[in-house]
């Protein structure tokens, strides 16, 4: 049986943007496992508690009070970059594979529940992904070209 935390981050990456990476209430989740060294001599670990695509989590209806929702932003990068390592890279039919990903993280999210999405516009806009979504946030964020939306259940 699968353990039940209140958080799940579905595509955790190196949990660059937490202040405690192995927070006991948070399942961190990615659908890879990379450690490797960047151009710049850090280390880049890849490590999530439970490997799965986001698209099809192994979680019952109503799992989470929260998910975070951090997936790819990039359609231009080179296989071997250390962009496409560190952010990952979405595939050609992007809208139909982040749309897959944004229904099953509503899919696992209890009832008034949290979603919360970040997003870089470096390469499509957050409009264009918005559409996709077909769901308004309740509210948002901007710095620079990265966004921080959140979505109630």
């Amino acid at each position: 049986m699968i353990e039940i935390e209140r958080v799940l981050d579905a595509c955790c990456g190196s949990r660059m943007f937490y202040f405690d990476r192995q927070n006991p209430e948070v399942i961190y989740a990615d659908n890879r496992e990379l450690e490797t060294t960047l151009c710049d001599g850090r280390t880049l670990l890849i490590k999530p508690d439970v490997k799965m695509d986001f698209r099809d989590m192994p979680y019952p209806d109503n799992s989470f009070k929260v998910v975070v929702f951090d997936p790819p932003h990039l359609i231009h990068a080179g296989t071997g970059s250390w962009l496409a390592s560190k952010y990952g890279i979405l595939p050609t039919d992007w809208p139909a594979y982040l749309k897959q990903g944004f229904n099953e993280c509503m899919r696992v999210l209890k009832s008034d529940g949290l979603l919360i999405f970040k997003w870089n516009e470096d390469q499509i806009k957050l409009s264009e992904v918005l559409r996709v979504f077909d769901k308004k946030p309740l509210l948002g964020d901007q710095r620079g070209k990265t966004r921080w939306l959140v979505f109630i259940k």
